[in-house]
């Protein structure tokens, strides 16, 4: 299984082999403990549960629920992500997931919260022209059209209008490995990843190889 959680502790640069400067993300990546196994006999797939970022026990720290999902299987400490990982084998999975199961060089997808923008219209949202701003030609300037159909009397899903933008689940594929550090558990990754400074991610092997 190549697969871990983290949090992005920002950008920075570092230079490469011919000394051209590479934008990286600096993730902390693990180490997660194996919180469950689910195994093909039990529970119809093989996968495991990665728990990160150890929390103090404080009164909102985790719900009852949480609490006694960990103490059902043996976790004494709390964890503020808890992730589960459909794998092969659930058995062959150390139980300690760390950094050094990437190496430089490898392709990851990272997950995570984009930020969040508040309310926004369709041009900032969704990269709409916009109408003309003069001589009287237009009257909605940066408003959308029409958002339905005559026939169908409602507005169909999916339609592009103002709304919420960001704070979403975001996934970008074919990120680049910069440098591995096991010691301090830092991952460098080429270019940006979801998310804000201090939010959990999710890395994973990509799915374009």
């Amino acid at each position: 299984m190549q697969a871990i959680l983290g949090r992005k502790l920002g950008m920075t640069q570092i230079f490469d082999e011919s000394g051209a400067v590479v934008p990286v993300t600096v993730l902390e990546a693990g180490p997660c403990p194996v919180i469950q196994r689910k195994t093909k006999d039990k529970d119809g797939y093989e996968a495991v549960q990665l728990g990160f970022d150890e929390i103090k026990d404080r009164k909102r720290a985790m719900t009852k629920p949480q609490r006694g999902h960990l103490k059902k299987h043996g976790v004494d400490t709390l964890l503020r992500k808890l992730h589960e990982f459909q794998v092969d084998d659930a058995s062959a999975v150390d139980d300690v997931v760390r950094v050094g199961i990437f190496e430089a060089g490898q392709k990851v997808d990272v997950t995570g919260i984009s930020k969040g923008k508040g309310f926004a219209g369709v041009m900032k949202r969704h990269n709409f022209g916009g109408a003309p701003a003069s001589h009287g030609i237009s009257k909605i300037h940066r408003m959308p059209n029409s958002n339905g159909s005559v026939d169908a009397a409602r507005v169909f899903k999916g339609k592009k209008l103002p709304g919420q933008m960001g704070n979403k689940k975001v996934t970008t594929q074919g990120l680049s490995i910069a440098q591995v550090d096991a010691e301090k558990n830092l991952l460098l990754v080429k270019g940006a990843v979801p998310g804000s400074k201090g939010s959990i991610v999710v890395v994973q092997k990509s799915v374009k190889g």
